[in-house]
């Protein structure tokens, strides 16, 4: 026991403690590429000091309330009960959005403002304060900046996980993102209680008369625009089937609450959000040989609390030895 004590003392002023509060201090601004435009994120250890300690990161991504700091706050809860704390790194990225109409956050200097709604930020979409910037390029940006091993030598497993509108952001970016093969460290993504999904073809588990838009992106793979816009329908369908994913369902999410998408689109994948994760499921295994997981989380509604700190989601968003 001594010994252990020791260590922990030694683990601590050798690489600091992680960062367990939302004050500034357990943030750090992204910027793209030369700046000025940049973004929010809150993480438990700094991006920019080497940390042979992290073995494991995990990106957990809000929901639409564009609330990082109440998801970095239920992220570091999972990772105490997992006591994965001291060599994980938990990252958190604000998406904030000031649209004038329905999203209304603050902006600081050189934020970039990041569109609420349509093309939007969980899609994709292009910023309204840079068309040359997408959401997904946040994503992109934090992934490699993880997987640098000058600064994070040891790090040997990334989630990307998200709830809700984050779960749609996590879905659709883990068939459309452009560094998941060549980042050297296995990346997996953790798809929770989103309202929608992009299906690869015409293939719905409901009616889709009287619905022209049930297969335009973001519901559907056509008319892409964003980040996805560049890209094959056969790149799309290959990667979805390719990396490795888990759909997190709460076993109660079976109400139209929380920003449930209730459009025609939605609709044609299912009458709930747990109907529609596990058609989703199925639908990718069976017919596009995928081979991802569906874990339903008992008792848990449209609650990320819930189902991130629930003893069955823990080894999926904290991988490995612990």
């Amino acid at each position: 026991m001594l010994k252990l004590v020791a260590f922990f003392f030694l683990f601590v002023a050798a690489w600091g403690a992680p960062c367990t509060t939302t004050a500034q201090d357990c943030t750090e601004w992204l910027t793209f590429g030369s700046g000025p435009a940049r973004s929010l994120v809150y993480r438990t250890f700094p991006l920019e000091s080497k940390n042979p300690a992290i073995t494991r990161a995990l990106i957990m991504v809000h929901g639409a309330g564009r609330d990082a700091d109440n998801y970095f706050r239920t992220a570091l809860a999972a990772g105490f009960l997992a006591g994965t704390l001291n060599d994980t790194i938990i990252i958190s990225p604000r998406f904030a959005s000031s649209d004038g109409r329905g999203c209304k956050d603050s902006l600081a200097a050189n934020e970039v403002n990041w569109s609420c709604s349509g093309d939007s930020w969980r899609s994709g979409g292009t910023a309204i304060s840079n068309k040359d910037l997408t959401s997904y390029d946040l994503a992109d940006g934090i992934l490699r900046k993880l997987a640098r091993k000058e600064v994070f030598p040891n790090l040997k497993a990334i989630v990307v996980a998200g709830h809700s509108a984050g779960g749609q952001y996590v879905t659709r970016y883990e068939m459309a993102n452009k560094v998941h093969d060549g980042l050297g460290i296995p990346v997996t993504y953790v798809v929770a209680n989103p309202s929608s999904y992009a299906y690869l073809d015409n293939a719905r588990p409901a009616s889709t008369e009287n619905c022209p838009a049930y297969d335009r992106w973001p519901y559907g793979i056509e008319q892409r625009s964003g980040y996805t816009a560049g890209l094959s329908d056969d790149l799309m369908k290959k990667q979805l089937a390719a990396r490795p994913v888990t759909y997190l369902l709460g076993q109660i999410d079976i109400l139209p609450l929380g920003g449930f998408d209730s459009s025609c689109g939605a609709m044609a994948q299912g009458p709930t959000r747990l109907a529609r994760g596990e058609a989703l499921g199925k639908y990718v295994n069976e017919k596009y040989g995928a081979h991802h997981a569906v874990t339903v989380v008992s008792l848990c509604g449209h609650n990320a609390r819930c189902m991130f700190t629930a003893e069955t989601a823990l080894p999926i968003i904290f991988p490995g030895e612990r």
